[in-house]
């Protein structure tokens, strides 16, 4: 490249989970664009900001950003599904433990009452006590059926995303 010659760049800013910026970085540089040098990527609270750079003047941009805003879709969707596993087990496992915490505070009135009813209070104390235990069995079962159902979807939206990057690698 001739010193001389001018290229006007097209500028793309990033913030990815930290544990995914090495594939959004490859990914992107299938549609054209590269690294900025200026700034490396700067990691922060479990999040990482790329800056990117393109020619402005890169042939098929057209089809380059097409490409690239499936992969977005895709990658949007990929998360999505990744988020999916654990907010129906969290919403359970909350619920369950709220419902617990309901029972106790029944046995706690009622053995506070005058007079106390302590057989009341000990049958609202079992359902309580069984509503603070079963939280962390409901969530990681749930989690884990979850997870089953959903990975096939994730692997299958990872081998779209191979061939949207094969494509756009072969544009370049």
């Amino acid at each position: 490249m001739d010193p001389q010659e001018f290229i006007s760049y097209e500028y793309k800013e990033l913030t990815v989970n930290e544990n995914m910026a090495s594939f959004y970085i490859d990914s992107y540089e299938n549609f054209g664009w590269q690294q900025d040098e200026n700034f490396p990527p700067v990691t922060s609270g479990g999040h990482t900001l790329i800056k990117l750079k393109r020619n402005r003047k890169i042939v098929n941009r057209t089809e380059l950003t097409r490409l690239q805003r499936h992969f977005e879709a895709d990658m949007d969707e990929i998360s999505s599904l990744e988020n999916s596993k654990t907010s129906l087990a969290n919403a359970l496992a909350i619920a369950v433990g709220v419902i617990g915490t309901a029972f106790m505070a029944g046995s706690v009135f009622a053995v506070t009452a005058d007079p106390p009813i302590v057989w009341l209070c000990v049958v609202l104390a079992i359902p309580a006590f069984a509503g603070w235990a079963l939280p962390v069995w409901i969530h990681k079962r749930v989690k884990s059926d979850k997870t089953r159902k959903v990975t096939p979807y994730i692997e299958a939206k990872y081998d779209e995303i191979y061939e949207i990057c094969e494509k756009g690698h072969s544009l370049l």
